[in-house]
């Protein structure tokens, strides 16, 4: 076989092996699309409160109370989660941008010094003794040994993004840019609601320990009676153990709830950053105070709305500009380099121009061929994270809704349980006042007045909690609809 043929032949070979390299794997695809329902499933009597268009509104609008509003706006500025939450916000944008210029060549300056000495018994060292010799040198020309070598110039190289691989790259940072920016929305939102719910919860125990220290106070002195009825021998002591017994239950009642408002004052105060200190709110909750009603709208609205929506379905779009980029690994790539500057081993022609003027310019393409096993892993690592993050989105958009939906129904329902213990407390107030008649007249027992106190005493708790629980139902519905900073 002649030369020529061996030669086309090593050519057909090496070119055989290098398209094998950049083959790419079967497409892996998995279906990716959502049919979100046009409304929200409630029960057939539930009416949802709202105004007639799916706005959202400012939180500042949204709440009435002027000390929640100073409390949140303290919040929005110390809070550490948010700081800590803007670093990642900062360290994304530099991602981002730093895969941006990955699309531009690279500019370097190149700035070197070095001495090199080459054995007599060496080409280089005989090669450079004998041209010293050459009559087609100067003197500047000639060659010492050790031979010093300088050189100053730029560097260059650009990878040409033929099949989008850092195309996609920049789309992905760009895309988790996003996702973190809506992530930081998304902690104001919770920081806000959770401000608003604690705040809230603070001021409904403060009505429960009036509550309970006002029927400590009745209590008291109905055991005191007890006691001069006991005396005069109109009742035994059982009646007196049993007084004493409900006193010491309902004393122990305020210092449970005392413990309760200490926990959510100092959580209060973490929240806003700050150490441990009395929170100013309202002296009892005010259903006049109840935030302005929404509008749940259609679950669509929630991709627009909701930021941790948002910021899921941005990483959905990030993970899958990352697998398009992994295919593109398959391919070869197209690489662009040169250098250009003065190089000299004599320092005194150093700047000598043109003589001391150098250049060269490089292109290639590579492809994977050993390492393609590793870029496979790779490309179906990537698979697997776009699959996981589509199905984060669609489980976060089944949340969602779920969440409106819970909390309309919550809204409406304790909305009734407030009306009818209104009715219930009223009911046992005149309860309690029959009962004290009819035991001092002796047409009723101590036991019945004794549980008519404890009915009572449940029922203004339970009408508090039940208020307590719209404030909280429309505070997070006003989350679960999005929320606005």
């Amino acid at each position: 076989m002649c030369l020529f043929n061996k030669v086309q032949l090593y050519i057909s070979l090496l070119l055989f092996v290098w398209v094998l390299g950049c083959a790419v794997p079967k497409e892996l695809v998995v279906k990716e699309t959502l049919t979100m329902p046009n409304t929200f499933y409630m029960p057939a009597d539930t009416v949802m409160p709202g105004t007639k268009n799916n706005v959202l509104i400012s939180w500042r609008s949204f709440f009435k109370d002027t000390l929640l509003i100073q409390l949140i706006d303290s919040a929005l500025i110390n809070n550490l989660d948010i700081r800590i939450a803007e670093q990642r916000l900062f360290a994304a944008s530099a991602l981002f941008k730093a895969s941006r210029n990955q699309l531009f060549p690279n500019l370097d300056l190149q700035l070197s010094a070095g001495l090199t000495r080459f054995g007599r018994n060496t080409i280089d060292g005989v090669g450079n003794y004998d041209v010293n010799f050459s009559p087609n040198i100067t003197p500047d020309q000639k060659i010492s040994n050790p031979v010093p070598d300088f050189y100053a110039g730029f560097h260059t190289s650009w990878e040409i993004d033929i099949w989008g691989k850092l195309r996609n790259k920049k789309k992905a940072a760009y895309f988790r840019y996003l996702s973190t920016q809506d992530g930081i929305q998304y902690l104001r939102t919770q920081i806000i609601t959770q401000i608003a719910q604690l705040y809230y919860q603070l001021i409904a125990i403060d009505t429960e320990i009036e509550i309970i220290r006002r029927n400590i106070d009745l209590q008291q002195k109905a055991f005191d009676v007890i006691l001069i009825q006991k005396e005069s021998g109109k009742i035994n002591e059982l009646a007196v153990k049993q007084f004493k017994a409900q006193l010491l239950q309902i004393q122990s009642l305020m210092y449970a709830k005392t413990q309760e408002q200490v926990l959510i004052e100092n959580a209060l105060n973490t929240l806003t950053g700050r150490f441990a200190q009395r929170v100013i709110r309202k002296d009892s909750l005010d259903i006049r105070d109840l935030p302005t009603q929404l509008n749940a709208g259609v679950p669509s609205d929630l991709l627009l709305n909701r930021p941790d929506v948002r910021s899921s379905y941005n990483d959905f779009l990030a993970s899958k500009a990352e697998f398009r980029a992994a295919k593109a690994a398959f391919y070869p790539s197209l690489i662009i380099g040169g250098n250009i500057g003065i190089n000299s081993f004599n320092p005194s022609t150093f700047f000598s121009l043109p003589g001391s003027l150098a250049f060269n310019i490089l292109g290639g393409l590579t492809a994977p061929l050993l390492n393609r096993n590793l870029i496979m892993f790779q490309y179906r690592q990537a698979f697997a994270q776009k699959n996981e993050s589509f199905h984060l989105y669609h489980k976060k958009l089944l949340t969602s809704v779920e969440e409106v939906i819970n909390e309309l129904n919550r809204y409406r329902n304790y909305e009734q349980i407030a009306r009818l213990k209104m009715e219930e407390l009223s009911l046992m107030r005149d309860a309690l006042q029959i009962s004290n008649q009819l035991f001092f007249t002796g047409y009723a027992s101590y036991l019945e007045v004794l549980m008519t106190r404890q009915n009572l005493l449940n029922s203004e708790i339970e009408l508090t909690e039940a208020n307590l629980q719209q404030f909280i139902s429309s505070i997070q519905l006003y989350r679960a609809l999005g929320g606005s900073n």
